[in-house]
Formats: structure tokens, C-alpha cells, sequence
């Protein structure tokens, strides 16, 4: 036999429900939480238009012509086609590691959002703020689910980076909804989609990984536009474990459940978590643990890091994110070693903290030498789960240690709505003049009254004058957010 069905209609459920489910369904927690991951996602979509790796992608994109034309984030009138649209902004929001993660793991919104508003701009009739929502939290409701088919997936990833492979599927979701597609093209918009899914984690801590976001978003759009052509695929993808199954071990699907009375979004019991700095989900724990050293360290009269004897370092088992001596930003947004050191000797880890200048100061390489990273057998791999101790030993004999369970920003620990909005207005204002920057954040403050997305285009695209679209000075300028 060439392929195990595990189940015979989970396919056709999850189209059903794509198709099916409305505005009258989206809760008010769920509205609360999609308009903080919206404004979160385009702020760090914004910022991340300063980078190195935004900047080629749009180079390579701009070589591709089309009749309909979306707007580039940031981009003082600068249009692609829309799926180009789609994976340049997919990328600049996933250029820093600075968007928001979920669990089971995955980057939930950076794949749905720059596919819909592309696609937003192109329909005859613009969509409503409220559809917005709804065909927001449909792509996401669609990865929070395919997550749950496997235990395997609630553990830091090892083989393969789940937005790729989830995000794609929730981009196609979100695109096949805001398209009104019907249940049948819902499930060949997923069918269609799946071929796109996998990234190996292998380019993790490389500039590849950002368009793992650029490729879902991009690509699950495509897939929703193919279907609504009548293109067409495995109408029981998400059944085989031939099919999305191929990316766990331990595969078990199950159905959408019918959306009437009852049914409840992911979305509201497991909120996501918001970043206050651009890098791995991980290196949140061990910041706060390591400022908390610091502090103590202060407090007992030690200023000079140059009398450490030890730092250890007490985390998950994960290899890709235990890098002892980075030497590009993107091995220092995930290593252990460089975030608690930096946290050590600047007491704040920051959008700055990244830049080469950062990363080779002799105080910082010299402190990484004395890093020791431990894996203790309590330590699960798990962002729901883990923990990091920082422990120092001063050339003295003294001893400092402090551990971090749940980091401020963490799902247990939401940022405050004034936090998420003083993150967003440092990011976007390295891009957006201040009407433009404030505009944006009162429509989606208020996006469920809004009747269309014309004007959050029109403010996106209010840019600070600059000679080139790579603005990497900016990214030296933004402050802590503590």
C-alpha cells in the first residue's frame, strides 16, 4: 500500500470550517488577541525593512512583473505582485526573530498576515476590518490545530521549522477565506499548499531562515489562488501520514469540529507570546535570569565583569541555539552564550545589541570564554515547560545565581497594552513618519469597526525620506524595552 489512511474525513472538515466559519463566531478575547498580534506582527514587519536580508529579497522580487500590484511595507509607494508582496513582507518580519511565537512552536502570524493584506488589496471589493480578523484567525486557528496532531511538535523544534510547514497551510487558510472559497477549493487550497511545506532547521541562525516566512505566506496564497482556478489536489491531505504526516513521527489528525454552538478558537485558550527583543523565543529566559544576576551583583558592590570566573549557564537540551561564539547577528539571536553575556555587560539585550560592533568588543568574547552551558534532566524542551538558571563565580570565591521560569512577555506573562504599543512605535517609527506610525495603530486598535483596509495601505506606506530602502543604522537607535 503507498500510503496509511489514519483518518477519512479530517480533510474534508477542516474545508468545511475554512469555508463555514464567520464573523459571528470570533470572541471578544480572540479579537483582543488577533489585533495585538496584528499591530506586534506589523511593527517587526516594519523594522525588519532595515535589514540586510529584506533588502535582497526585495531586489530578487522586483524582477518579477504582474497586472495586479500590492504595496511593499514601508515602501513610499513601492508594489510587487501580490504574492512577491506577500514574501517580502513575510520576510521583513521574520528578518530580526523578532515576531511573536506559539505553542506548540511555531511563528503564527508572520506567514498569515502580509498574505492577506497583498491579496486585501487586489479584490474588487475591499474587505471589511472585521473580515480581516476573521480571515486572520482562521489561519491561525488552522496552524494551532494541524500543531496539536503531535506531541512531537510541542518540544523546541530539531528537524524541521514549523512555520514552514504550519504556517504555509494557515497562509493558504487565511488566503482561501478572505477569497470566500468554497469548502471543496478550501481543501485543495490545503492540498495545493502542503507541496510547499519543510524547511530544515539546518538554516536556522543563517539569513535563510526569514524566508521560511516569506515562503509560507507567499506560497499559501498561491495555493488558495490556484484553487479558486479549479487546480486541484489530494482531497484527503491532511489524513496520510504520506501526506502533512510525513513531519511527525507520531502523526494523529484529527477532525475540525463543527463550528456551531460550542466550538471554541485555540486562539483563546493559548495566547501567544510578544518579544521585547529581536531573537530566539529561548533567549528570553535566559536574559531576564541573567539581569537578575547582574542586579544582585550590583547590589553586592561588584561593577567589574573583568573578575568573573564562571558563568554557567543552566537550559534546554537544543543545538541550534546553543552557539558559544557567534559571528554573524543571526548565530547571536540564537545562542544562549552571546544573550546572557550581553545582558551581563549591557544590563539590557536590545535591537542594537546585535550589530557586528556588538558581537566583537573584546569584553563580550572575552566573558564568552568563561560560559559553561549545562542541560539538567528537569530542563524539558519545551517553551511551555523549560526553564534558565544563570549561575556566576567571581574570582573571589562569590557566588550569584538566579533562575527564570516564565519571562515577561511569555504567554503566562503578557506584555501590557502599553508595552506591545511602545514596541510597536519603536519599531515602526524607524520607518513611518509619526502620522503614519499613528495611524496604523489607531485602525487596528479600532480594526473590527474599520469598513476597510484602504487607509491602513495608505498609512503603511507613509515612509521616512531615505536615499536607499537598507537602513541598518536604524536598527542601532532602538531602546530597550524592559
Amino acid at each position: 500500500m503507498l500510503r496509511k489512511v489514519l483518518h477519512q474525513r479530517v480533510t474534508e472538515s477542516f474545508g468545511a470550517a475554512i469555508s463555514n466559519l464567520n464573523v459571528a463566531h470570533l470572541t471578544d478575547t480572540v479579537i483582543h488577541r488577533s489585533k495585538r498580534m496584528i499591530l506586534d506582527t506589523l511593527g517587526v514587519g516594519l523594522l525588519g525593512t532595515n535589514t540586510a536580508v529584506f533588502s535582497k529579497a526585495l531586489k530578487y522580487s522586483q524582477g518579477f512583473k504582474s497586472v495586479e500590484r500590492s504595496n511593499v511595507w514601508g515602501g513610499s509607494g513601492l508594489t510587487l505582485s501580490p504574492q512577491y508582496a506577500a514574501f517580502v513582507n513575510g520576510v521583513a518580519v521574520h528578518s530580526m526573530d523578532f515576531d511573536d511565537t506559539w505553542h506548540p512552536a511555531t511563528h503564527p502570524s508572520g506567514a498569515v498576515l502580509p498574505a492577506l493584506l497583498a491579496l486585501a488589496e487586489t479584490l474588487p471589493t475591499q474587505p471589511s476590518g472585521l473580515d480581516l480578523l476573521l480571515a486572520f484567525s482562521v489561519g491561525t486557528e488552522v496552524q494551532g490545530r494541524l500543531m496539536r496532531f503531535s506531541k512531537e511538535a510541542q518540544n523546541i523544534p530539531r528537524r524541521f521549522h514549523p512555520p514552514a510547514v504550519v504556517g504555509v497551510m494557515g497562509s493558504a487558510a487565511a488566503s482561501a477565506k478572505l477569497l470566500g472559497l468554497s469548502p471543496a477549493e478550501c481543501v485543495h487550497s490545503l492540498a495545493i499548499a502542503a507541496s510547499s511545506a519543510g524547511a530544515p532547521m539546518a538554516n536556522a541562525s543563517t539569513q535563510t531562515k526569514p524566508l521560511h516566512i516569506g515562503n509560507a505566506a507567499c506560497r499559501g496564497l498561491e495555493a488558495a489562488q490556484l484553487a479558486r482556478l479549479g487546480l486541484k489536489g489530494n482531497e484527503t491531505i491532511l489524513d496520510h501520514e504520506s501526506g502533512l504526516g510525513v513531519f511527525y513521527s507520531d502523526y494523529r489528525p484529527s477532525e475540525f469540529p463543527h463550528p456551531g454552538s460550542g466550538f471554541q478558537w485555540v486562539l483563546e485558550d493559548q495566547d501567544v507570546a510578544i518579544k521585547r527583543f529581536p531573537a530566539h523565543l529561548g533567549m528570553h529566559w535566559v536574559v531576564d535570569a541573567a539581569l537578575a544576576v547582574r542586579a544582585k551583583l550590583r547590589a553586592s558592590g561588584v561593577l567589574d565583569l573583568g573578575q568573573v570566573r564562571k558563568v554557567v549557564l543552566q537550559v534546554p537540551p537544543s543545538r541550534y541555539i546553543d552557539c558559544p561564539f557567534p559571528a554573524t547577528e543571526h548565530q547571536a539571536r540564537h545562542s544562549f552564550q552571546f544573550s546572557a553575556c550581553t545582558a551581563l555587560l549591557d544590563n539590557e539585550v536590545s535591537v542594537g545589541s546585535f550589530s557586528m560592533l556588538q558581537i566583537d568588543r573584546p569584553a563580550l568574547r572575552d566573558l564568552l570564554t568563561k560560559v559553561r552551558v549545562e542541560n539538567p534532566e528537569d530542563n524539558h524542551p519545551s517553551f511551555d515547560k523549560m526553564y534558565c538558571a544563570v549561575k556566576v563565580e567571581m574570582e573571589n570565591g562569590e557566588k550569584i545565581t538566579a533562575k527564570c521560569n516564565t519571562f515577561y512577555g511569555h504567554w503566562r506573562k503578557p506584555l501590557s497594552q502599553e508595552d506591545l504599543v511602545g514596541k510597536f512605535e519603536a519599531n515602526a517609527s524607524t520607518v513611518l513618519t509619526q502620522e503614519g506610525f499613528e495611524g496604523v495603530l489607531d485602525i487596528i486598535t479600532n480594526l473590527e469597526k474599520s469598513p476597510d483596509c484602504i487607509a491602513l495601505g495608505s498609512y503603511l506606506q507613509m515612509t521616512i525620506p531615505t536615499t536607499c530602502f537598507y537602513r541598518e543604522a536604524c536598527l542601532t537607535k532602538i531602546p530597550a524595552l524592559n
